[in-house]
């Protein structure tokens, strides 16, 4: 069997560091901004947040929806094979 994860803690590592980075940057372009009051600032924030919550939602339930198809096709697969087993090994026995 193949290992598929080979490059799935890199690609991870290197997204959460990006997320990271514009994280840090919003927080320093929101803290520096001296023409918007600190409501806005915060409003701000929160939607961003809001936003980054609303992402990693659709993209677990996305990744879910993708693994139960991938689990009934497999079983789907198996019924076919064993269709297949039982028809093959019943012309044996004629």
């Amino acid at each position: 069997m193949l290992n598929k994860n080979s490059d799935n803690g890199l690609i991870m590592f290197v997204n959460l560091l990006g997320v990271g980075v514009a994280y840090g940057m919003l927080a320093i372009s929101l803290w520096l901004s001296t023409d918007v009051p600190l409501s806005t600032k915060g409003f701000w924030a929160m939607s961003v947040m809001m936003l980054t919550l609303a992402l990693v939602n659709f993209v677990k339930y996305r990744f879910d929806d993708k693994m139960s198809e991938d689990r009934i096709q497999r079983i789907e697969d198996a019924r076919n094979e064993k269709l297949l087993s039982e028809y093959v090994g019943g012309e044996k026995d004629l």
